[in-house]
């Protein structure tokens, strides 16, 4: 864990510190001057940001314990509804016998329901944005437990479907909340390590049909793994009752009550993004022009700040009301995330990576390694969990790698950070993941020992998860403002992507000659270096896309409408 030290101050450090930071964003959102002043709080030597209220109820001056537990419910919340969603992969053939459909007809109980996981940012974004993220967290529980009820006790395929898609709409909160979370409450010198362990909760729901199917081997009924879900349901909802406060804040009003003078002395500094690159060092957006404000005053003058909640008074299930969010607003600006380059590359990597990974991998391996020469039984076949489980588990040491490397490239660039300084952790698994899927296709198609396809797959999904923490990451820090709205458009796009590589893969794999080679090694390979290669892109051109970007008519559109303490 990072300690955050002090730079010296003239007054005494008390028991219960608050943060100071005169950290401020540049022009340029994804520009960062993180240059530490006297009375700073640091962390790798630089100021912090986004720059605290001094309010204890700010959760950025949270203890780190708090936040931690927090992470650790919601990343279990997203590995459960993951796994419920995927885990049934092994029971496609069952299905198919059960209810008398095709195999392509019972893996659309996990593709439709994967449209509604996905498609439910819709409606919990908006919802958590205008009352608070703390009850639409706890409503969507009791929307998932309910699904889960009604899936133990489905008699028909319809019945079963149906009950699939309201859990999984319940839970698909979780493709958004724990990025929301990790951005209200931790700084941006931690968010890579945090989204990084969300990804790994999320990514080991991939184990999931490992233990769907041994439920079947000790001779129970399928509906037994709906019932686990469930127990572990209840058990998620109980907790996050007893622990997980509102974490909405409207930090820029804190700041403006801080520092009263501050909006009225500061200059407007839009027009400065349409300058010269000398115009950078001039920052634009609200926090910076409060944070900036307050570099010559102490940190002790002002107002004193309020008192902390008390327990009781964060188990309220109010949340935060904001009347000035306009739920029919936020989705129609969400849809103008399709046009910003960093949120269309992680809806392309998500998309890409679940389709061929947890989809294409998952549904044809059970069918692959039940047939001929392998012959093994439906019960064994979700053995194949094994490889990317472990594939995850070698991943997580280099969970806080993209946040050191950024610190070190910010120090090298005298306190500058940028947004791309994170993404040179990806050059390696890049080409990593092209690669494994190339094995697998090809083992496949020419019938190599099984032990192929489980490198393959492995090697994929160790890729896989550099790409699915660290591309979300770098689109939260490559823009401040709507960071709930970019959510909707990538959660939205990358399940319609995955969605379209699960759908029909089953039937391209068998309809095409040599399908595994042609379709998987082939076609599938390549769509997924493209993909891993666009880093090269971003890395080399990211700060000149970014700064056409802040210059568009979508930028001054995001700043005008940005939701209050949703920026940075």
């Amino acid at each position: 864990m990072v300690e955050i030290h002090s730079a010296p101050r003239n007054e005494p450090v008390h028991a219960d510190h608050l943060k100071h930071s005169h950290a401020h964003e540049e022009a340029i959102p994804g520009t960062v001057n993180l240059s530490a002043e006297d009375g700073d709080d640091t962390a790798y030597g630089q100021a912090l940001f986004p720059v605290p209220a001094l309010d204890p109820n700010d959760p950025l001056q949270w203890p780190t314990s708090k936040k931690t537990a927090i992470l650790v419910i919601v990343s279990v919340y997203s590995f459960l509804g993951n796994a419920s969603l995927t885990g049934i992969s092994v029971y496609i053939n069952l299905f198919s016998e059960l209810f008398g459909v095709s195999p392509t007809d019972a893996s659309n109980l996990i593709n439709y329901p994967n449209l509604c996981f996905g498609f439910s940012s819709l409606v919990w974004v908006p919802l958590y944005l205008k009352t608070g993220r703390r009850p639409v967290m706890l409503g969507t529980l009791i929307c998932f437990l309910v699904g889960l009820i009604a899936a133990s006790q489905a008699k028909t395929f319809g019945g079963l479907m149906a009950a699939r898609c309201v859990h999984a709409f319940g839970a698909g909160v979780c493709e958004a909340l724990p990025v929301q979370l990790v951005n209200d409450i931790f700084f941006i010198h931690e968010r890579g390590k945090r989204i990084g362990y969300y990804t790994v909760c999320l990514c080991l729901a991939s184990a999931a049909p490992l233990a769907a199917g041994y439920m079947l081997s000790g001779g129970h009924s399928w509906t037994l793994y709906f019932y686990v879900c469930l127990a572990f349901g209840l058990a998620v909802f109980v907790v996050t009752f007893l622990v997980v406060e509102e974490t909405s804040y409207d930090r820029t009003a804190a700041l403006a009550a801080e520092s009263p003078s501050s909006l009225s002395s500061s200059p407007s500094r839009q027009a400065s993004v349409n300058n010269n690159d000398a115009s950078e060092k001039q920052p634009t957006s609200t926090t910076a022009d409060l944070a900036l404000s307050t570099t010559n005053s102490a940190p002790s003058s002002g107002p004193l700040p309020p008192p902390r909640k008390t327990y009781l008074q964060t188990l309220s299930v109010t949340g935060r009301i904001d009347h000035n969010v306009s739920i029919v607003g936020t989705v129609l600006r969400a849809f103008s995330y399709f046009l910003v380059p960093q949120a269309l590359w992680v809806i392309t990597t998500y998309g890409a990576n679940i389709g061929l990974g947890a989809f294409a991998v998952g549904f044809t391996f059970p069918i692959l390694i039940t047939s001929p020469p392998y012959n093994w039984s439906v019960i064994n076949s979700g053995l194949q969990a094994l490889a990317p489980t472990i594939a995850f588990l070698a991943a997580v040491p280099f969970t806080s790698l993209s946040d050191r490397l950024a610190a070190y490239l910010t120090r090298r660039n005298g306190g500058i950070r940028e947004a791309e300084m994170r993404l040179g952790v990806l050059l390696v698994p890049m080409l990593i993941g092209p690669a494994g899927l190339l094995l697998y296709g090809i083992g496949a198609d020419r019938q190599l020992p099984w032990p192929a396809f489980f490198l393959g797959s492995g090697l994929m999904s160790w890729s896989g998860y550099f790409y699915f923490a660290f591309t979300i990451a770098y689109a939260v820090d490559a823009h401040f403002a709507n960071t709930s709205e970019m959510l909707i458009a990538i959660n939205v796009g990358k399940q319609a992507v995955s969605f379209g590589f699960g759908n029909a893969v089953l039937q391209w794999v068998v309809s095409v000659p040599h399908g595994y080679a042609v379709v998987v090694g082939g076609i599938f390979v390549g769509v997924l270096a493209a993909n891993n290669l666009v880093v090269i892109v971003f890395l080399v051109w990211g700060k000149a896309i970014r700064r056409a970007m802040a210059r568009s008519w979508l930028a001054r559109l995001h700043r005008s409408t940005h939701v209050a303490g949703e920026v940075h």
